[in-house]
């Protein structure tokens, strides 16, 4: 399962989970030049630290992957229901 799934699924099993509040935090950041807050990856247990890297890693190299505009749509879900 490539990393944009993984992360979706994180984020649509528990959105209030620190791991998917950050995750989404970091989604809306590369896709919309929000800022992030890099210290917030420390924060995630190790598995889910790798998660965020390849995140980066696949955003750099694929900017307009089909999966990842769903993935946005659920992180900007996730960030209204904080406030």
């Amino acid at each position: 399962m490539n990393e944009i799934k993984k992360a979706r699924r994180l984020i649509q099993t528990d959105p209030l989970s620190p791991a998917a509040v950050i995750l989404a935090s970091l989604v809306r950041a590369l896709e919309s030049d929000e800022k992030f807050d890099l210290g917030d990856l420390y924060r995630l247990n190790f598995d889910n630290f790798n998660l965020a890297m390849d995140i980066l890693k696949a955003w750099r190299l694929d900017r307009y992957y089909s999966g990842k505009a769903k993935l946005h749509d659920l992180s900007v879900q996730v960030g209204a229901l904080k406030m």
